[in-house]
């Protein structure tokens, strides 16, 4: 990618998007462009912390194992999303895993590089304490999730949650996810397993919240699946 493509890119983020060109050439000069396989793994869990990435292209999967090898997916970042959120003050090893789900380009900056960057950018540094403010609150919200709901709402949740950042709004009220996630998953994500989410989501599709369209795409009642909630 050239220096204006990897600008334009950099200024759709939360944290680049009110400064000028001129503020954002010296950004750039610190960026690099890569371009991943799927199946291939940006970092791994207990590595270095090195670098910030920003998803031009592609999806990239950040998930965790335990002792025993069991994975649960954190979340699946698409295009005009950063990671890791918290990698710009941690120091200390990549908390998760990293993987690339699809095809993927990426522009990074190295993390020692652009920390002495905002240092001498107090302005930027504020921006960046609203983005990790934001993941923070999401984080908040899905341990209450865990709390206070029990595992049927949870999903439904997290059905939500995804259709949020993978959905696209259909007519008559309906919305269809354009990432597919199997049901295992799925239950990675709330630490449940696979045959109950398997069990909620047919629940779901005989009460019609849920169908799924001949391209194999799910197509949600988002606003019947809320009043589950309530």
């Amino acid at each position: 990618m050239n220096a204006q493509s990897v600008k334009q890119l950099l200024q759709k983020f939360t944290i680049f998007k009110d400064l000028t060109s001129d503020e954002m050439t010296p950004i750039v000069e610190l960026a690099k462009s890569r371009r991943y396989k799927k199946g291939t793994h940006v970092f791994m869990q207990g590595d270095p912390l090195t670098n910030v990435y920003f998803i031009d292209e592609g999806a990239v999967k950040i998930y965790k194992t335990d002792f025993h090898g069991k994975e649960q997916i954190v979340n699946v970042l698409k295009p005009g999303q950063m990671f890791p959120h918290q990698g710009f003050f941690r120091q200390d090893d990549c908390p998760a895993h990293a993987e690339i789900a699809e095809d993927a380009t990426l522009i990074y900056i190295p993390i020692s590089s652009f920390e002495n960057f905002l240092f001498n950018n107090p302005g930027i540094s504020v921006k960046l304490f609203k983005v990790l403010g934001d993941l923070i609150v999401d984080l908040q919200k899905r341990l209450e999730e865990q709390i206070l709901h029990n595992t049927y709402e949870q999903i439904i949740m997290l059905i939500l949650r995804l259709l949020d950042n993978h959905g696209t709004e259909l007519e008559n009220n309906l919305f269809k996810l354009n990432t597919s996630f199997t049901n295992q998953e799925l239950a990675n994500m709330i630490g449940s397993s696979r045959e109950t989410v398997s069990r909620t989501l047919s629940q779901l599709k005989k009460q019609k919240l849920i169908t799924i369209n001949d391209k194999g795409s799910l197509i949600l009642d988002k606003y019947g699946l809320e009043d589950e909630l309530f």
